[in-house]
């Protein structure tokens, strides 16, 4: 058999190789072959056995996430690995009898058309979604995230918007939903940084919770073959250009014209600005870069550290820290003629929590009384009355009622009880 392989296959890729079969009967086979071999449809068909392996392979990790653990919870942002695994998970059944909890994470700057999708997704596949936003905000309730934390957070601190709308509500659902296990669509094909995960993993999220990626060996152009396969409900914004979806103030279609589709199953336009090798997120993240001054390219949600959320009040051991409670109690303290410092922060702020410890050492130094307010809770007051747009804001208040600012960038403790003196 393996003198009719040889004398065969060579011809049927490469007509004109000169042949030596073993007798006459196999070099007509192989001028047959030759003639009859249809490259397309050799081609499809093996793309159609790898799907189907992808298939096997994705469904295998995800029973063994859902039965083998207790509280298997699926993070969905509906991209379109993520619309893949949720139809996996349909399939397999999981997520109508709850043996699998889809959590989605609302950051308050999402595409109009995302929430409205996951409504889709919940009728369609009968499951409800736990979703979560910025701590302290009620679900849905932009005006009531903008008052806390500001609609320009993003601008003005992105590693600290990624905290506060990402990664802090990420953790917290995870926490709240009891999950070991976390399924969650990252794959090989989207860049260097993904490019050695595998199917299961350990996450750095609370001492070891185990991490499944089903489609972890899967293409970018895999999830869309699939997605036509089946006819899987896929986001709308892929009709309008986008290969992945992400917030909408730094989101845009690839190529930025929009000539690249997915519509009704099938690409429009030229599909390798989509499917070549870690292009898949090309398009998020666009004018982001880290503190470093490196091109953004991950939220925040899955890399070391990310477990780190803070859970606690500023302060709250503090002897010589005083706490104002009300925007009363502030207005008390300017009119009460004595002077007296104010710091205005957030509990969630990275630059309050490396001062923490500073603000004591400057009660001991200055003299003066040193009193927290906390501002993201009030924030048109703290604007108005305590010169603040960004947090911690240090205020000397004078013995006439006015709150001055510390504008210097120095926050070592003698430069602060400097200002405090003369202010």
């Amino acid at each position: 058999m393996l003198h009719l392989v040889a004398a065969v296959w060579p011809s049927a890729f490469s007509p004109g190789v000169a042949m030596r079969p073993a007798c006459a009967s196999h070099a007509a086979s192989a001028v047959r072959m030759a003639e009859v071999f249809d490259q397309e449809a050799f081609i499809k068909e093996s793309k159609e056995m790898r799907l189907a392996h992808l298939e096997e392979q994705a469904m295998f990790a995800l029973k063994i996430a859902c039965e083998n653990y207790g509280n298997a919870v699926f993070p969905n942002a509906m991209i379109a690995g993520d619309c893949v695994i949720t139809h996996l998970l349909h399939r397999l059944g999981y997520l109508k009898d709850g043996k699998c909890t889809v959590m989605v994470v609302d950051t308050f700057h999402l595409f109009p058309e995302t929430m409205e999708f996951l409504k889709e997704l919940e009728a369609a596949y009968d499951f409800k979604a736990e979703v979560f936003c910025a701590d302290g905000v009620p679900v849905g309730d932009k005006a009531a995230y903008d008052k806390k934390y500001g609609a320009d957070l993003w601008k003005e601190d992105v590693e600290q918007y990624d905290k506060v709308c990402k990664v802090e509500p990420f953790q917290r659902g995870l926490k709240e939903c009891k999950t070991d296990c976390m399924i969650n669509g990252r794959t090989r094909w989207q860049g260097f940084e993904r490019a050695w995960i595998d199917q299961f993993e350990n996450a750095p999220i609370g001492g070891g919770l185990a991490k499944c990626n089903p489609i972890a060996y899967w293409t970018f152009e895999d999830t869309f073959d699939y997605i036509a396969k089946y006819n899987v409900a896929a986001h709308p914004l892929h009709a309008a250009g986008y290969p992945s979806i992400g917030d909408a103030k730094d989101t845009i279609p690839i190529p930025e014209d929009g000539s690249v589709k997915f519509v009704d199953n099938k690409f429009v336009g030229d599909m390798t600005k989509w499917c070549d090798y870690a292009t898949e997120r090309k398009g998020r993240f666009v004018g982001l870069a880290n503190k470093d001054g490196s091109t953004k390219t991950e939220c925040g949600i899955h890399v070391a550290g990310a477990e780190k959320t803070f859970e606690r009040d500023l302060w709250d051991t503090s002897e010589s820290v005083i706490t104002l409670e009300t925007p009363e109690a502030v207005t008390e303290l300017k009119e009460s003629g004595k002077e007296a410092v104010v710091v205005v922060y957030a509990p969630w702020c990275q630059f309050c929590q490396a001062m923490e410890d500073e603000y004591d050492k400057l009660a001991a130094e200055s003299g003066l009384p040193v009193y927290k307010f906390r501002g993201d809770e009030e924030r048109e007051f703290v604007q108005a009355n305590l010169n603040t747009q960004s947090f911690p804001t240090i205020n000397k208040i004078t013995s006439s009622g006015d709150a001055v600012k510390y504008e210097s960038e120095d926050r070592s403790v003698a430069a602060m009880t400097a200002f405090a003196k003369s202010a």
